[in-house]
């Protein structure tokens, strides 16, 4: 899978270094924008487990193929709550 970097990830307010995912949220942050992160969180870790389950049942190897298959499953051929 591949990503970008956003905007946020620039923030040269934050300190040097990684930050742990399990790092309390910053005290200035609203009781919205922390709601809606959690909510993003656990939608990356459901998806990043249904593409490790899907490798997994599909002989534990990524190639071209598998990932063309993978990408039209995580993008709403059989993947819930997508599918009809």
């Amino acid at each position: 899978m591949s990503s970008f970097a956003l905007y946020r990830d620039f923030d040269l307010r934050r300190p040097a270094g990684p930050v742990p995912g399990s790092a309390p949220p910053r005290a200035d942050r609203g009781i919205l924008r922390r709601i809606l992160a959690a909510i993003e969180r656990s939608d990356q870790r459901r998806i990043e487990q249904e593409a490790e389950r899907f490798i997994a049942n599909h002989g534990g190897r990524l190639t071209d193929d598998l990932e063309r298959q993978l990408t039209e499953h995580l993008t709403g051929r059989g993947f819930p709550p997508y599918h009809l």
